[in-house]
């Protein structure tokens, strides 16, 4: 048992995701994550121990090699696809309760903003980390970050913006969001932001690289 979750691990680091997969090269011809996923269920392997002994301990490996320009975003993205193989099989026992998260994080890139590679990384990264993600997409206005946080109490936000126009659509949002729940923990990154302009919106934290999000929500939530 064992040994398959080491094997899924290594799936999901290299970006394995399923045996017809040609990536990454070193491992063609071998099952991966979707495959690994099911014979560990099939062996008896808890959903639980699934994520917590692979998926979180993977994902942790390759938010690391990302943040020091070991990996790059392709790499990333494979990594992301193989971890959403394994998902597959897990979905049924998040649904019903039988796989606990740390939490709900909604996220998305504020109104007037179109680009979401950055939120994909932050979002894969996150999910990889043992909490629940709701993708909200692109071009997200105020209203649908508060109507998903009205849905989902205690769930932390996530507002990304990758241009500088739309900074203020982020300061907008982060500023209702704080009138309506104060505690809520709002989380800001992209390419123009710093901690400067963070700690002036009001926002809890930022990081330039998801690692550190995942970092800092777990020194919040351990």
């Amino acid at each position: 048992m064992e040994v398959l979750l080491e094997n899924l691990l290594e799936a999901v680091e290299f970006g394995k995701v399923d045996r017809k997969s040609p990536y990454p090269p070193q491992m063609r011809e071998q099952d991966g994550a979707l495959e690994i996923t099911v014979n560990a269920l099939e062996a008896g392997i808890g959903p639980q121990s699934i994520l917590e002994e692979a998926l979180i301990p993977a994902m942790a490996k390759v938010g690391k090699k990302f943040s020091e320009n070991k990996i790059f975003v392709p790499q990333m993205l494979m990594s992301a696809k193989a971890m959403g193989a394994s998902m597959i099989g897990l979905k049924p026992y998040f649904v019903s309760g039988d796989i606990k998260t740390k939490g709900t994080f909604i996220i998305g890139t504020v109104k007037g903003d179109l680009h979401d590679i950055g939120k994909n990384l932050v979002s894969m990264i996150i999910e990889g980390g043992g909490w629940s993600v709701i993708d909200l997409g692109v071009d997200v206005s105020t209203e649908k970050f508060l109507t998903a946080l009205d849905e989902n109490p205690g769930a932390v936000i996530g507002l990304s913006a990758l241009l500088t126009t739309t900074m203020a659509n982020m300061e907008q949002t982060t500023k209702a969001i704080k009138e309506k729940s104060p505690n809520t923990l709002v989380l800001v990154g992209g390419a123009p932001v710093n901690m400067d302009f963070c700690k002036k919106i009001g926002a809890d934290f930022y990081a330039p690289e998801p690692q550190g999000s995942v970092e800092y929500l777990n020194s919040i939530f351990s």
